[in-house]
Parts: structure tokens; C-alpha cells; sequence
């Protein structure tokens, strides 16, 4: 309970708990909408879905000053490519957030004035660059790992007093497909931050991806994506540990 406590205190505790009802309203609702006989209870889940993410819109409302602290730490990386593609990310999430603030402003009835459709694109475009930047640095980082499992899977090769060859992934007499994805299990299996982190940008993207017609997705795919990604982003908040780290 205590720990339940700790949790919820948190501003991106909340934004994830929230999150994750909002894109399960979308999922039920998708599903139950076939259904005539579910009319009301489709109805509901909308009025709680809308509810729900004009919540969300309050908590994020500061997220402009943690984006530009994350763009600070993330030009302090010592090694390169992170250190690019983290430090545009996060650039662009603060181009985010300014546009996501004024969708805001806009929706209270304070610059009625504002393009609600253009302001909604710029926002869908920084959101899509922010996570397909942040998917880059993920796709480098499983590189490193499927390097370095490689690297020592070949010394215990190297150290092994019969057929050295036998456990070698590029031998184990299936297709280089199957290889490459048994050693991609075994670096992802070996760094569980770094697999949340993958699993949380690319169902994330799914949503920008559609808002910009670059790949059209119904909202039972994007409520499953949404849905996936929160819990994997309650997993990083509750168990800090479980973050991937910027080195």
C-alpha cells in the first residue's frame, strides 16, 4: 500500500494510471462498438475515455520544463549517437508540449482563435520525430547488446574443450533468420530496461503514425498499443531501476 501511496504521489504516476484507463476505454470501446446491444455502455466508455484525457491534459501541463531538464542531461552523454538522438528528442518534445499546451488554452475557450487542426498536426509531426528519434537510439543500444552477447558467447566458445563449434547461434543448423532473433531475445532477456524502453517508443509511434496518414491503424490497435505502452511506463515510474539510463 505503501508503495501504491508513493506511486499515485507522483505526477507521472498518475499521467501513467490515467493514460492507461484512457487507452482501455479505447480498446473496450473498439471491441464493444459491433455490438448493438452495447450502445450505452459504449457511450459511457467514450464520456470516461474524454474525460479522462482532458486529466491528463493538466498533468502535462508542466512537462515543457522536464523536457528541456532531459535535453540538459541528455547533451552530457558521452557517447554520440545517443547523445544526437536523445538531445533532438527531446527538442522535439518540448515543441511538443508547446503545441500540446496551446491545444489546451484553445480547448478552455481562451484563444478560440487558434487552427485546432494545424496546431493538432505540429503536435502529432514533433511527437512522431520525438519517438522515431527515440527508437533510433534504442535500435543502436540492441546493437551494442547483440555485440556484446555475440562477443561472449564466442569466448565461451573459444574456452570450451570440445566442439566449440556446436553452440555457436550462426551454426545451430537453422536459418540466419532464426539466429538473429535468438540472439536478439538473448540481449533483450539480458537488459530488461532497454526492452521496455523498445516495447514503450514503438507502440507509442503507432499513434502518430496514423494521426499523419503514414500508417493508418483502427483504434483497437492504437488502444492495445496506448495500453501496452502505459504499463510498461507504470513498470519505469514504480521501479526506477527499470529505466533506460543515459551513459
Amino acid at each position: 500500500m505503501d508503495a501504491f501511496i508513493r506511486f499515485t504521489n507522483q505526477t507521472q504516476g498518475r499521467d501513467r494510471l490515467f493514460r492507461a484507463t484512457q487507452y482501455t476505454c479505447m480498446l473496450l470501446r473498439y471491441l464493444l462498438e459491433p455490438k448493438a446491444d452495447n450502445e450505452k455502455v459504449v457511450m459511457k466508455l467514450k464520456k470516461l475515455e474524454s474525460s479522462v484525457s482532458t486529466g491528463r491534459k493538466w498533468f502535462r501541463l508542466g512537462n515543457v520544463v522536464h523536457a528541456l531538464q532531459a535535453t540538459q542531461q541528455s547533451i552530457r552523454a558521452t557517447d554520440l549517437v545517443p547523445r544526437v538522438c536523445l538531445t533532438l528528442a527531446s527538442l522535439n518534445r518540448v515543441m511538443y508540449f508547446i503545441c500540446d499546451t496551446i491545444l489546451f488554452v484553445r480547448s478552455t475557450g481562451l484563444a478560440s482563435g487558434v487552427n485546432k487542426e494545424k496546431w493538432r498536426r505540429w503536435a502529432a509531426r514533433y511527437y512522431y520525430y520525438s519517438l522515431l528519434l527515440s527508437l533510433v537510439r534504442d535500435l543502436y543500444e540492441v546493437s551494442l547488446q547483440m555485440k556484446q552477447v555475440a562477443h561472449d558467447r564466442a569466448k565461451r566458445e573459444k574456452s570450451a574443450s570440445q566442439d566449440t563449434l556446436r553452440y555457436s547461434v550462426a551454426d545451430e543448423e537453422t536459418e540466419w533468420l532464426q539466429s538473429l532473433l535468438l540472439l536478439l531475445f538473448h540481449s533483450l532477456k539480458r537488459h530488461p530496461p532497454l526492452f521496455l524502453d523498445t516495447v514503450k517508443n514503438f507502440c507509442d509511434i503507432l499513434n502518430p503514425l496514423d494521426q499523419l496518414g503514414i500508417y493508418k491503424s483502427n483504434p483497437g490497435i492504437i488502444g492495445l498499443g496506448g495500453l501496452v505502452s502505459s504499463v510498461a511506463g507504470i513498470i519505469t515510474v514504480a521501479y526506477p531501476q527499470m529505466k533506460l539510463k543515459t551513459h
